[in-house]
């Protein structure tokens, strides 16, 4: 029997292995497929070129700060629906979700706790919530930690991870967090106090437009995504093509808007030498 007229496919057509669900993850950056255990086990960088994914709140909390020192500030706020915004998904409704999928109210972690045996006053977004988006609880949370380290004249570290800024859903109420944080920021640099901001990837819009830039030592990991627009939107506004590398830590560092790249493995010891030299 000729070999083109056979109904028994068998011999030339391999079932495909089903790979599960949630094993692997692709490099943004290189395109690497990596494997979500050795991700996990290298501090979710890429093996392969060195991309810093994002971590949680909690994974950074636990890369930071020393084991059993955390004390949760404000772990009750969470944020109401002031306009019942609705959307393809009602922003009741997505609030639900995330605080399922994160374990947190909101966006943001405050708290105390020693790094590198120094007492110091930390704030960490998470951009799996809302994209890491400050809304009203995240900027009271913040600013209630932000004087909290002026009155306990504790160093302050905060480390945005924020692609989606100012939080359209509560309108003027988000705009107002963008103020109070700065304002909050302004009593603790009168006072003498340290402020470090750490940069990840992503930090942009409200948040950068706010207190992420307004540290005393801005430090950002390699290759952070870092900027008011996202680079497509500022292309197709001004009709032009963007130098390589744009809103990229690196670029920025080479344009004086931050002080710092340090990697990850690096960012605590570097934070400590920080504040043993600038912390009064």
């Amino acid at each position: 029997m000729k070999f083109f007229s056979r109904t028994d496919r068998s011999l030339t057509r391999k079932s495909k292995r089903e790979i599960p669900a949630g094993l692997w993850t692709k490099c943004e950056a290189c395109g690497q497929l990596l494997y979500n255990k050795a991700l996990e086990e290298n501090l979710k960088i890429c093996a392969k070129c060195d991309f810093h994914f994002p971590l949680s709140a909690h994974e950074r909390l636990a890369l930071l700060i020393d084991a059993g020192t955390f004390e949760e500030w404000d772990a009750q706020l969470a944020p109401t629906d002031p306009l019942r915004f609705q959307g393809p998904k009602s922003y009741a409704q997505k609030l639900k979700e995330d605080q399922h999928t994160c374990q947190m109210q909101d966006a943001c972690l405050t708290g105390s706790g020693l790094l590198d045996g120094h007492r110091t006053v930390v704030g960490l977004t998470d951009s799996r919530f809302l994209m890491g988006s400050m809304g009203s609880v995240v900027g009271e949370k913040l600013t209630r930690a932000i004087e909290r380290a002026t009155e306990l004249h504790h160093p302050l570290i905060i480390v945005s991870g924020s692609g989606g800024g100012a939080r359209m859903h509560e309108g003027l109420l988000s705009l107002m967090q963008m103020a109070k944080t700065a304002c909050s920021l302004m009593r603790l640099d009168t006072a003498g106090g340290l402020f470090i901001s750490v940069l990840t990837h992503p930090t942009m819009a409200g948040v950068l437009a706010s207190f992420a830039s307004l540290g005393d030592v801005l430090i950002a990991e390699p290759r952070a995504l870092i900027g008011f627009t996202g680079p497509r939107v500022i292309e197709q506004t001004i009709r032009q093509k963007l130098p390589e590398g744009f809103q990229r830590s690196e670029f920025l560092l080479d344009h004086g808007l931050i002080d710092l790249i340090v990697h990850r493995r690096e960012l605590k010891s570097t934070l400590a030498r920080l504040i043993e030299q600038l912390a009064g």
